[in-house]
């Protein structure tokens, strides 16, 4: 068994390979979207969405595929999730003072974003009603989510981008400049790919020693220890964004990534294991979370359409909250997860 010195060293090396290699992945996807004209919508909703988001994409599909731990790829799904709408807007705005938003990240983007958490319980609650398995040796409710079910996020995915495509369906590209070297963005963008694969194995490989080590959830592992670690490129498109006084695309960015996260990423690993088994018990409460989250998020860009010190204030100490839950569960103190 590995000692939490070394896999603290390799959750450290792998958050910064993850920065690098997504860091590389936006440069490049970005300029292969303006050499073919891609309006900024289906740029941002797609391109930057999938971008900031693969690691979180990759965490899912390596937790499935290589060590059969879907619980764990949903752990850092929803713990993502949480650091996105409470950590990233907050840094963002005490880099810039304030961060504004409009009407349209308001009740667009966000109300969007909260059909999405509501989607998503709903299927994982469609897996206990329709598949039901026994309560696990550890005490939590296992719900078992097949493939159909996990088509009904996407579908909503789908209706997110021709939402996004509506409004900008008169676009006029400018006119390439012609200097891209195409194949080289594309070798890039695959270089890019294969870093962040090969980095986010490191942060699960860290995420599920820490759970041997202490005796505690994978889950709880991947809520915050790869949540923290896939997140790191979000913050950093955020907050060059707001540093250029674009609060707007600041606050886009972390929506449109936590959008494509629970619609996409998550139901990825259904798709490819055709139906998995998860504890249902442990899922929930950490839903209801991510809720109050989005709901205090929502209410302080509402007050006069922007972020300021004092509302990033109260953001960054929501999560300080979240993780001493999380601490609190694992050392036995609450017991407000079932199984933990």
């Amino acid at each position: 068994m590995q000692s939490a010195l070394s896999l603290l060293g390799l959750a450290v090396v792998s958050t910064a390979v993850v920065w690098y290699g997504s860091d590389l992945l936006e440069s490049s996807s970005e300029r292969l979207s303006k050499y073919y004209g891609l309006p900024p919508a289906v740029h941002g909703a797609v391109v930057v969405a999938v971008g900031s988001s693969f690691p979180e994409l990759a965490s899912v599909v390596l937790s499935t595929v290589l060590h059969d731990s879907f619980g764990l790829g949903v752990g850092a799904i929803v713990g993502s999730a949480i650091f996105n709408v409470l950590v990233i807007p907050a840094v963002a705005t005490l880099f810039s003072d304030r961060l504004e938003a409009n009407r349209e990240v308001v009740y667009k983007e966000a109300q969007f974003y909260m059909l999405s958490v509501a989607v998503l319980l709903l299927v994982f609650s469609f897996g206990v009603i329709y598949s039901p398995e026994p309560i696990s040796d550890a005490g939590g409710l296992v719900t078992t989510v097949t493939r159909p079910m996990a088509l009904l996020p996407i579908l909503l995915y789908g209706l997110y981008i021709f939402i996004q495509y509506q409004d900008t369906v008169d676009y006029d590209p400018p006119t390439s400049d012609g200097d891209t070297a195409v194949g080289k963005q594309w070798a890039l963008l695959a270089a890019s790919l294969v870093i962040v694969v090969v980095s986010v194995e490191g942060l699960v490989h860290a995420a599920r020693g820490f759970a041997d080590l202490f005796g505690t959830p994978e889950y709880l592992w991947g809520l915050t220890v790869v949540a923290a670690g896939t997140s790191l490129p979000d913050t950093l498109v955020s907050v060059r964004a707001a540093r250029d006084d674009r609060g707007v695309t600041s606050l886009s960015n972390v929506l449109g990534s936590n959008i494509f996260d629970l619609l996409v990423a998550v139901p990825v690993g259904v798709l490819i294991m055709g139906s998995v088994d998860f504890d249902y018990g442990a899922a929930v409460p950490m839903m209801g979370f991510l809720t109050v989250a989005t709901i205090v998020l929502f209410t302080a860009m509402r007050t006069d359409l922007e972020l300021t010190d004092g509302e990033a204030t109260v953001l960054l100490t929501t999560y300080l909250l979240f993780v001493g839950w999380m601490v609190a569960e694992t050392v036995g103190l609450t017991s407000f997860v079932p199984g933990v």
